[in-house]
């Protein structure tokens, strides 16, 4: 079978990679150069912890608060668009203790699964890049930020995700060459993190060994459809038989989606990242700062902060205030490491594929029978790749799912 596949992060690069184990000719595509996609630049993080969705109860008056600051970590760009309103509605009704408790188990395995699938990747001969289990640190300064910290460490504890509570001193203990600023933190020993640009390129070094066509720089401009199967894609490099899609476009599957007749309701969540090089002495621990909603990844003698969240469609422009905020919130929690304000084209964007109930799209258009929707991982790509993919090659190849795949219905809207 001859899979085309749309959009070429880490989702695409995954399911490409488990299509072509499973025996099928794939040809992959994408708008931009692989290397400017959102996988490449992000956090790096593998995180079983993120059980709880994004839409969860108190989460829109924190989002409405946030949009009065400039430098604030969530941020809604006020527009007239239709699909944002719907969105928003959606994100609305879906923001209830119900929804987080039915999502909890879902992500949880998903997570689970990928991580495995991590683990399997790492020790295999046909890839090569940096991955390490040193778990994560969730930092907080407030009594406030302890005492939710706190609750979500029990939810995790009751689903089987071993969280740790730790007051500041033990936080100290675990990062002998920096000092921490912090109340405490709660560690997740079972999260890990990897190095994505190394990740990337090692996934289209043997993507391309094994005969994987990768079409850079190829816009897909729409299908050819005959009844319920889509026989072409086309692109701006001419039309290429398919026997089956498979949809990964991240923040623009929603527009892959309206060429195929369906109302994929998403948003991009634009997040920054800047590099500090050769560090000396480097963060050990991967971290969130939680207040500042901004994360900290050790990767080699580098060390990568990121953050943010700021939905404004497509838009790739690169907002200074956002990454001021990120700047500006470091010292609070590592007062010894120097930062400064990092010039315009050293700051990395990229736009995740954000859903409207927190949980991502993964399963058969129900339109056509052989297209198949990998998108709507919000700021989990990287960490749900591996397991997204596996699914994706089991879709397509009418295979019993690894795991229950319906609470990712494409349709559920």
């Amino acid at each position: 079978m001859h899979v085309g596949i749309v959009g070429g992060g880490i989702v695409g690069l995954c399911s490409a990679y488990y299509l072509q184990k499973a025996g099928h000719q794939v040809t992959l595509f994408d708008q931009n150069p692989i290397a400017d996609g959102c996988s490449f630049g992000n956090a790096g993080m593998i995180v079983p912890s993120h059980i709880i969705p994004l839409a969860q109860p108190g989460m829109m008056a924190k989002g409405m608060r946030w949009m009065l600051k400039s430098t604030s970590p969530f941020y809604v760009k006020p527009r007239l668009n239709k699909d944002l309103m719907r969105w928003g509605w959606l994100f609305y009704r879906h923001a209830t203790p119900e929804h987080v408790e039915r999502s909890i188990p879902v992500l949880r395995d998903l997570s689970l699964l990928s991580k495995t699938l991590f683990q399997n990747l790492a020790t295999a001969d046909d890839l090569s890049f940096e991955w390490k289990e040193r778990g994560l640190l969730m930092l907080y300064k407030t009594a406030l930020s302890e005492h939710e910290m706190a609750e979500e460490a029990e939810i995790a504890n009751r689903a089987g995700i071993d969280a740790q509570i730790l007051n500041g001193q033990q936080v100290q203990d675990m990062e002998p060459n920096v000092r921490v600023d912090v109340r405490g933190g709660i560690w997740y020993p079972g999260d890990a993190h990897v190095n994505p640009g190394e990740l990337v390129r090692s996934l289209v070094a043997y993507l391309r060994k094994n005969k994987v066509e990768i079409r850079e720089s190829c816009p897909v401009t729409g299908f050819t459809k005959r009844g319920t199967q889509i026989t072409e894609v086309k692109t701006a490099q001419g039309p290429v038989n398919v026997d089956a899609v498979v949809v990964a476009g991240g923040a623009w599957s929603a527009d892959m989606a309206r060429q195929l007749g369906m109302n994929l309701s998403m948003q991009g969540g634009k997040g920054y990242s800047f590099m500090l090089k050769n560090m000396t002495n480097n963060v050990h621990v991967p971290a969130i700062m939680l207040e500042a909603r901004a994360t900290a990844t050790p990767m080699g003698t580098d060390l990568r902060f990121a953050g943010t969240l700021e939905v404004a469609g497509t838009d790739m422009t690169v907002n200074m205030n956002r990454v001021r905020g990120i700047v500006q919130s470091i010292n609070n929690y590592y007062p010894d490491v120097k930062v400064d304000m990092p010039a315009v084209e050293a700051v990395w964007r990229g736009l995740r594929p954000c859903s409207p109930d927190g949980l991502p799209y993964i399963g058969k258009a129900d339109r056509f029978d052989n297209v198949v929707l990998a998108t709507g991982h919000g700021m989990m790509g990287l960490s749900l790749g591996p397991a997204t993919g596996k699914l994706v090659s089991e879709v397509v190849g009418n295979h019993v799912s690894s795991m229950d795949i319906s609470a990712f219905d494409p349709n559920r809207f």
